[in-house]
């Protein structure tokens, strides 16, 4: 059981609203959500949860969290996993449920509002206009809607005595953005399982769902019978009509047509990251020096003297279009993690 410190008492800002207290049928709804978790997708997204905070080290003794909800399955499930894991987790860590209102129309607001009470999640809500900024930019709305609402998440998870924040990205959604670093960015880039603030000092971003599939989300989601927000923007609007188009979304059907030729694809594509063989690499850089080959070429030791000959496609790691694998080079313990931190 995780001890609570006195700071988690500290009274909510007083513009908030938390959802409602529980039923004896919601409590008992709420049970039958977290069963699901734990036993008919233990599996396919507990355990993966669990595999992602060990392999990444993502909570330490003392810490104070906020899950942030968006209103979305990705997030709700998100707060589920980690409402259920403080109960036993033998490291002492506290936990906010954050529901930042960027504007939603008072209809998704309520909905929101049910869902956590379905789901027995104490919410605090606090309301920042952001899509009314958004709304009129053409160029990558998406980048600065969601640019803006991590900002008001960290600025508030800091008012709140919390030094991380937790948000419901999913492997999918780490694969997408490789993708999409290379085809729009021309750069190889990910989405890390955890990430240091550059604006909000001693504050960290972590991604508990980092091996969890969305495939297997959604399954939970229908599972249970719940229904929940998309985006709840304009653009979500559009994107159902057809009138606005995604580079995620065209990502997501990019994976989905070379799924069809190799079912392993979006696996071998994030195993991919955590196995970069620099010794092939024409250049990288870091945040303030760029590293072109030629630099280190000729210098013995390095990563590019005596290079490895080239290997099949089907290497140590990889997945073939059969379905075929080696043992692999880097798989961590998602999938394998029975235990609690």
């Amino acid at each position: 059981m995780s001890h609570i410190s006195p700071a988690s008492k500290q009274e909510k800002f007083s513009s908030a609203l938390s959802a409602p207290a529980e039923s004896g049928e919601s409590a008992e709804e709420s049970v039958k959500i977290e069963q699901s978790i734990l036993k008919t997708y233990r599996k396919r997204i507990w355990n993966p949860f669990i595999g992602a905070l060990k392999d990444y080290a993502m909570i330490e003794e003392g810490d104070r969290i906020a899950v942030c909800i968006s209103g979305g399955k990705d997030s709700m499930l998100l707060a589920k996993c980690m409402q259920h894991l403080q109960k036993y987790s033998p490291v002492s860590f506290h936990v906010e449920y954050l529901v930042m209102d960027p504007g939603y129309t008072a209809e998704n607001r309520r909905q929101i509002l049910e869902n956590a009470r379905r789901l027995g999640i104490p919410v605090t809500l606090r309301e920042k206009r952001i899509f009314e900024v958004t709304a009129g930019q053409e160029k990558s709305p998406c980048y600065l809607c969601a640019r803006m609402r991590r900002g008001c998440l960290y600025k508030l998870a800091q008012e709140l005595g919390c030094n991380k924040i937790a948000l419901g990205h999913h492997m999918d959604d780490m694969i997408e953005t490789v993708l999409m670093s290379m085809l729009y960015g021309a750069e190889v880039k990910t989405m890390m399982p955890k990430v240091h603030s550059s604006h909000y000092p001693g504050m960290e971003l972590i991604r508990p769902l980092y091996l969890v599939k969305e495939a297997d989300i959604i399954a939970w989601r229908d599972h249970n019978h719940l229904t929940f927000l998309q985006c709840a923007c304009r653009l979500t609007e559009g994107l159902a009509s057809g009138r606005v188009e995604s580079k995620r979304q065209e990502m997501k059907e990019l994976i989905r047509e070379l799924r069809r030729k190799n079912p392993a694809v979006d696996r071998n594509i994030f195993l991919s990251v955590h196995n970069v063989n620099l010794g092939t690499v024409i250049g990288f850089r870091t945040e303030t020096e760029t590293f072109p080959f030629l630099s280190e070429y000729g210098r013995k030791g390095s990563a590019y003297w005596n290079p490895p000959q080239a290997v099949p496609k089907t290497e140590e790691g990889a997945l073939s279009a059969s379905g075929e694998q080696a043992s692999p080079s880097y798989a961590g313990t998602g999938g394998k993690g029975e235990s609690a931190l």
